[in-house]
C-alpha cells in the first residue's frame, strides 16, 4: 500500500515521475473526497479514483489495509493530511499477522515561499463575508497606524537578536502588507491585489539589478557601484522629480529623515552647501532651537562619515540604560 502525500500549495497534477508511475500501476487508487483538486486533476488525466467518503481514522485504516491484501493500493492523501490516519494505520498493522508493506511516497513538495499562499488565503477569509467583523470594517486609513507600529516593533526585534521574536514581528509586518492589498482589492474604480503588489516589486527588483538579471551587464561589481547604479536607475524612473529632496516622507522619524536628507544632498553634490549652512545656523546670534537643530544635523553627518547608524546607536543606549535601572 502506498500513501501518496502531496502539497496543497502546488498546482494539482504536478507530481513526481515516481508518483505518476505508482498511480498508473496501482490496482486501485483511493481517496476520501471527490472534490479535492488533486483527485479532479487525476481523473482529468485518465486515472480512475475511487472515493471512499468520510470515515473515522480507525475504520478508514481497516478498509485500506483490507483492500491492500490482494492488490497494490494508492491512497491519495487529502489536503488536511487526513488527521489520525497515520496513527490508525500503524495500530492496525501491528494487530495483523499478515499485513501489507506500507510505503509513504511524497509526490510533491512545497516550493520556497509556498506558505505565503496560506497567509493570503487566511487574510482573504478574515476579510470575506462570514469572517472577522473587525477586519471587515478596516480601511487603509484605519490600518496605517498599525503599519507604523509594527515596523517599529520589527526593528526592535531585529536589534534584540531573538530569532523567534524576529520571525514573529516580521510576520506582523507581512500581515499589514497582506491586509492593505486585500482592502485595495475592494476598490470600486481602481482595485489591485497582492499579486499586483508582488509583480510590481519583482519588476522593480529586476529593473534595478541589471548587473544580476541583464545578460552581459556586469558593470556594478561592488556594493558602492550597485548603490550608485540603483540611484541612477531610480532617477531615470522618476524624471519629473522637481526637488532633490522629493520623495522623502515627512513622517519619517527625525533622525532617519535627517540621514536621508544628508544622503540625498551628498549624492547631488550639495554636501558642502549643507555643511556651510549648518555652520551659519550654529553661529547665528539668538538662534535658540535652530542652533540645537544644526548641532543634531552635524552629529548626523559625523555618524554617516563613520558609518554609524545614529538611531540604532541611540536605541542601544536607551536599552542599556533601561537594563541598568532594572538591575
Amino acid at each position: 500500500m502506498i500513501l501518496l502525500l502531496t502539497s496543497p500549495r502546488v498546482a494539482p497534477g504536478l507530481l513526481s515521475r515516481q508518483a505518476w508511475r505508482a498511480l498508473e500501476g496501482a490496482g486501485a487508487v483511493l481517496a476520501r473526497d471527490a472534490g479535492q483538486p488533486l483527485v479532479e486533476a487525476l481523473q482529468h488525466a485518465g486515472v480512475t479514483v475511487e472515493v471512499l467518503g468520510a470515515a473515522a481514522p480507525d475504520e478508514l485504516a481497516r478498509r485500506l489495509l483490507d483492500r491492500s491484501a490482494d492488490q497494490e493500493v494508492v491512497w491519495v492523501g487529502s489536503a488536511d493530511a487526513d488527521p489520525g490516519l497515520a496513527e490508525a494505520l500503524a495500530a492496525e498493522l501491528t494487530r495483523r499477522e499478515e499485513a501489507p508493506e506500507l510505503e509513504v511516497l511524497v509526490g510533491s513538495w512545497d516550493v520556497p515561499g509556498a506558505r505565503l499562499l496560506d497567509a493570503v488565503a487566511v487574510m482573504d477569509r478574515l476579510r470575506s463575508p462570514g469572517g472577522c467583523p473587525w477586519d471587515a470594517e478596516q480601511t487603509h486609513t484605519s490600518l496605517t497606524p498599525y503599519l507604523v507600529e509594527e515596523a517599529y516593533e520589527a526593528v526592535e526585534s531585529l536589534e534584540s537578536g531573538d530569532r523567534e521574536h524576529m520571525a514573529e514581528e516580521l510576520g506582523d509586518v507581512l500581515l499589514q502588507v497582506l491586509f492593505h492589498a486585500r482592502v485595495a482589492l475592494e476598490h470600486d474604480e481602481d482595485p489591485f491585489d497582492i499579486d499586483d503588489v508582488a509583480a510590481a516589486l519583482v519588476a522593480k527588483l529586476v529593473r534595478r539589478h541589471p548587473h544580476v538579471f541583464a545578460r552581459g551587464e556586469r558593470s556594478a561589481t561592488t556594493p558602492q557601484a550597485v548603490e550608485a547604479s540603483w540611484e541612477q536607475l531610480k532617477a531615470a524612473e522618476k524624471p519629473h522629480r522637481e526637488h532633490v529632496l522629493d520623495g522623502i516622507p515627512v513622517g519619517m522619524p527625525e533622525l532617519a529623515r535627517a540621514a536621508k536628507v544628508a544622503s540625498r544632498l551628498e549624492r547631488a553634490g550639495r554636501g558642502g552647501w549643507l555643511r556651510g549652512r549648518l555652520d551659519e545656523r550654529a553661529h547665528e546670534a539668538g538662534a535658540g532651537a535652530t542652533a540645537y537643530g544644526a548641532a543634531v544635523m552635524d552629529l548626523v553627518l559625523r555618524a554617516r562619515a563613520e558609518d554609524v547608524d545614529l538611531p540604532a546607536a541611540l536605541r542601544a543606549l536607551l536599552r542599556d540604560l533601561a537594563a541598568e535601572l532594572e538591575a
